[in-house]
């Protein structure tokens, strides 16, 4: 078990004071212990481990302190956790003598791979959530209903949230409900209708378009949505400021950032960082800052997540390719285990000197309205993007470029496209999301709307078969997520230039 996790749930208050109290070294040096343990652990006690250092010629006892720890190659899918069994990757190769929740991946790019979780990570969750639910929503002070609108099944979001929200019940003396209407537009809209009057406050956690499709189905049978105190939890993938503002201004909470908050996690390691009120007010400060931007986040033009994290719980670093890899304990526990995520870590004093270089006083945003005075935490900060070339996100899952080649490769289509294509997510006028697929014709082939047509159908069909969370999502919204097709002439420049590797996936 990490070894600071017990005593923390015992008492989250005291855990809440010491993060309001404790400067960053603090952290990040428990942070680094905690790692280290981790490592020896895992050394000892997990079988797969011992044969990956085994095989990569890494002897454990020569590894004494955390500045070792660099010498040790990255674990990730393919090289550990498909390379060896489900037993030998658990503590003391115990898979049929332990309890376990088990989740799964989407199985977009092939098979899905199944997580299994343990009590521990419940209650890291909880303590998580508790912290962020007394800190940004006043849990200890305001009656409350949390609708658990993420998906149910065998995908993490729904079960784990519920289960985290039960154990905060359980162990404390909040006036904590909980309704899990899983992603049923209808069965939200009727739980908020039923009970909304019945309790100080609302929390909504669902997925970002998901939620925008609530309020406003919401609004067209005549909610009200003013009448009640709405707060926001999402999770999944990123959003812009502007779908923000659009939520809180809906509820009629202007401007009220600290109403909401966007997780990042995985189904590997479950929720390992969040966005609390003072990484918001920073995300929202570089938009308006171009400088500061760049300073933070590098050239690029789409817009990250900015979350704060506990290494003691989570340890983030980067690796030399740009990606972000994570230690900590877990069902199958992983120690520099590649995320194959971009991003970075920022320490707190780093970010404190990026606000002096650019001629920002770190100390007013304490002053900012909007960040209470118990969430300003001296802990590091962690950004990622979405993924670039592998994969984009649409409805807060992944799409991959597997399920549509295997419809432009096809016999019948193989002459009438080159099998080159780039998908781009992007909002239409209503802020919906549309998944635009831009699809290079052959040679001898000219556009028409038979071929539009026909691709959409067996595009949609192909993810409706290859990917379980696009069909889920399928059922709720139906043609409403279906593809948007646009062909274009044989090497055209713009998304099929000859001579250079081709893009799958676009930014906007």
């Amino acid at each position: 078990m990490n070894p600071y996790l017990q005593e923390q749930v015992k008492n989250p208050t005291k855990f809440l004071n010491n993060l309001c109290d404790r400067e960053c070294s603090y952290w990040t040096k428990r942070g680094e212990k905690m790692a280290l343990k981790l490592f020896k652990d895992m050394s000892q006690r997990v079988p797969a481990y011992k044969k990956f250092l085994k095989e990569n010629k890494i002897n454990p006892n020569k590894i004494k302190t955390f500045e070792d720890v660099s010498r040790i190659p990255t674990v990730s899918k393919d090289n550990y956790l498909k390379k060896y069994s489900l037993e030998d990757l658990c503590w003391d190769g115990n898979f049929d003598k332990s309890s376990w929740v088990i989740s799964s991946t989407s199985g977009s790019t092939g098979d899905p791979f199944y997580f299994p979780r343990t009590k521990e990570q419940d209650l890291l969750y909880s303590l998580t959530a508790e912290l962020y639910l007394i800190t940004n929503f006043s849990i200890n002070k305001k009656s409350t209903l949390y609708i658990d609108a993420f998906p149910m099944g065998p995908w993490i979001g729904g079960l784990f949230t519920y289960q985290a929200i039960q154990h905060i019940a359980d162990r404390s003396k909040y006036n904590l409900s909980i309704i899990t209407t899983s992603i049923d537009k209808n069965e939200i809209l009727k739980a908020i209708q039923r009970f909304g009057d019945m309790f100080d406050q609302i929390i909504l956690g669902s997925y970002g378009p998901f939620t925008k499709d609530v309020l406003e189905e919401g609004s067209n049978r005549g909610i009200n949505w003013k009448k009640y105190d709405i707060k926001f939890v999402f999770s999944a993938e990123a959003f812009s400021e502007t779908f923000r503002d659009y939520v809180l201004e809906t509820v009629g909470k202007a401007g009220a950032f600290e109403c909401t908050l966007n997780h990042y996690g995985t189904v590997d390691l479950g929720t390992m960082a969040y966005e609390t009120p003072l990484a918001i007010k920073i995300r929202r400060l570089a938009l308006n800052n171009k400088n500061f931007y760049y300073k933070l986040f590098g050239d690029t033009k789409k817009l990250p997540t900015l979350c704060q994290y506990l290494p003691e719980h989570f340890y983030f670093q980067k690796n030399e390719k740009g990606g972000l890899i994570c230690s900590s304990y877990s069902g199958i526990p992983l120690f520099r285990y590649d995320l194959k995520d971009n991003g970075d870590v920022i320490s707190f004093e780093e970010m404190k000197t990026i606000f002096k270089g650019n001629n920002l006083d770190f100390a007013d945003i304490r002053k900012d309205k909007h960040i209470p005075e118990h969430s300003f935490w001296e802990i590091p900060f962690v950004f990622v993007f979405e993924r670039g070339d592998l994969s984009v996100s649409f409805y807060a899952f992944q799409v991959y470029p597997e399920a549509i080649r295997i419809v432009l490769l096809s016999k019948d289509m193989v002459h009438r496209v080159t099998g080159k294509f780039t998908m781009i997510v992007d909002f239409d006028s209503k802020m919906n999301q549309k998944l635009n697929i831009h699809i290079e014709l052959s040679e001898i082939e000219n556009s028409s709307t038979e071929l539009i047509d026909v691709l959409r159908k067996r595009i949609t069909e192909s993810l409706i078969e290859n990917n379980s969370e696009y069909r889920k999502t399928y059922k709720e919204k139906g043609k409403l997520i279906e593809p948007v097709i646009v062909l274009h002439k044989y090497e055209d420049l713009e998304h099929f230039k000859p001579g250079i590797k081709q893009k799958w996936c676009k930014d906007k």
